[in-house]
């Protein structure tokens, strides 16, 4: 199935000079969505995970699906202040400042082999937070799977330590 013809783009959003990745079409269309699903499902079987990561907000449309169909847990990763519990945090540069990643404290297990799913690899900076945050709770990064990658971003470069996949390059 041609994924692309399901993604539009839109220029100068969110602002000036960049051409945004709309998904919705491809959510909207069920057997795109579940070619996405079904693909993101084997590839978390083919590296043996046993927990899925997901970031906020668009991982969160992929992430508790592929969890569901293949039988696995799903633990979200949140921007600072979301999560009501103890958390465990990753800080990370933008551009212009830094942010926080966290999970709350326990869900993941030593040991753990983690699959993190996301709607874009762009620079590569969240999906490395993550892997450091998975890290330091000395669980283990088994892949990293995406709907997109940006390839002219170079996001990749950031994460030649850690096996990952995209199933669009654009």
């Amino acid at each position: 199935m041609d994924l692309k013809k399901y993604i539009i783009d839109i220029p100068d959003f969110p602002q000036q000079g960049i051409i945004f990745k709309d998904i919705t079409p491809l959510l909207n269309n069920a057997a795109a969505f579940k070619s996405v699903i079904d693909e993101m499902v084997a590839y978390a079987h083919e590296v043996g995970a046993t927990v899925i990561l997901a970031p906020e907000a668009r991982g969160f449309l992929f992430g508790p699906a592929v969890s569901y169909a293949a039988n696995l847990r799903f633990i979200p990763v949140r921007k600072p202040d979301k999560l009501p519990r103890a958390t465990v945090k990753a800080k990370y540069a933008l551009e212009y400042g830094t942010n926080i990643l966290e999970i709350h404290a326990g869900d993941l297990q030593p040991n753990d082999k983690v699959l993190i799913i996301d709607d874009v690899l762009a620079t590569g900076g969240t999906a490395k937070a993550i892997c450091e945050l998975v890290t330091d709770q000395q669980a283990q990064v088994v892949g990293m799977m995406f709907l997109i990658e940006l390839t002219f971003l170079n996001g990749s470069d950031q994460l030649k330590d850690y096996p990952h996949r995209a199933i669009i390059e654009y």
